[in-house]
């Protein structure tokens, strides 16, 4: 019996001996195989996002084993973004950083336990839209394709960057005067139908008449556009408009129904959730 015991104290079978040691990824590994499960697994646009996050988390973590990554150190993180005026994308790199913890967990490269990663308060912002008069400085400042894309976000309310510049011809019906949003593409994950007024209508037919390819904003090559950041934003700079992001779009487009009396059903079934619904007309109710 005690040559048993013997036994299995020396091959650490009786509690007693080296206990076995737990798997801890590099950063680098973990952004890795990360990156590969979301680009399997989501949306083109939403794994872009995740790519950028870990971009800039590398510049706190990079060399650093997962183990290494403690509640001191995300602070640091999140104190020196915050300084850096990025507090709103300080709460996303670290929500996309839990995140990678998690998955490594799922996948086995990570045992031990994910570090307390809080998340720090927000500001409530004000729902940004444009006036009449802003609307037509901003088209009066913007050249093409910048200017249909403009009209087609103030009058489809379609997310510019997932929607819009992700939209093909064979999705766009100028008789029944309609267009489709690919579930692919849609924040909500459905396929939804945006009918078109005369203005959108109009703008959409005239650039299907131009260009190559199968994306309806497309570069000369035929290529679609991934951005209009910088365009956009020479032609809020010549506006003289403050505070304006492509998004604006969307929200001018929301709040033009809304104060027209649609109800916010309506509103939501255009693709806006319940909660950007209520801090529309919040900030409706302010303007």
């Amino acid at each position: 019996m005690a040559r048993v015991q013997r036994a299995a104290v020396l091959k650490g079978e009786a509690g007693i001996g080296p206990k076995p040691k737990l798997k801890d990824s590099t950063f680098e590994t973990a952004k890795t195989e990360f990156l590969k499960w979301s680009e399997a697994n989501k949306k083109p646009r939403t794994h872009r996002g995740y790519r950028n996050f870990l971009t800039r988390l590398a510049g706190s973590f990079a060399g650093s084993r997962l183990s290494e990554i403690d509640p001191l150190s995300v602070e640091r993180h999140k104190h020196a973004r915050i300084k850096a005026g990025a507090r709103i994308a300080a709460n996303r790199e670290l929500a996309v950083l839990k995140a990678m913890f998690n998955r490594c967990r799922a996948l086995g490269l990570y045992e031990r336990a994910t570090p307390e990663i809080r998340l720090t308060k927000e500001p409530k912002t004000r729902i940004r839209f444009l006036s009449d008069d802003e609307e037509v400085r901003l088209l009066a400042a913007a050249g093409e394709p910048l200017r249909t894309i403009v009209l087609v976000g103030i009058h489809t309310g379609l997310r510019i960057a997932a929607e819009a510049l992700t939209l093909r011809k064979e999705h766009v019906d100028l008789v029944h005067r309609v267009l489709t949003v690919e579930a692919a593409y849609a924040k909500s994950g459905r396929t939804r139908k945006v009918p078109l007024n005369g203005v959108a209508r109009s703008a959409l037919a005239r650039i299907l008449e131009q260009g190559a390819g199968p994306f309806v904003f497309a570069r000369a090559n035929g290529r679609p556009y991934t951005t209009i950041r910088k365009a956009f934003e020479a032609a809020c700079d010549e506006a003289k408009l403050t505070g304006v992001t492509p998004h604006t779009l969307r929200h001018t487009f929301a709040s033009r129904l809304a104060m027209a009396g649609v109800d916010p059903r309506t509103i939501q079934e255009c693709g806006w959730s319940s909660r950007d619904g209520r801090a529309l007309h919040a900030s409706l109710a302010e303007s």
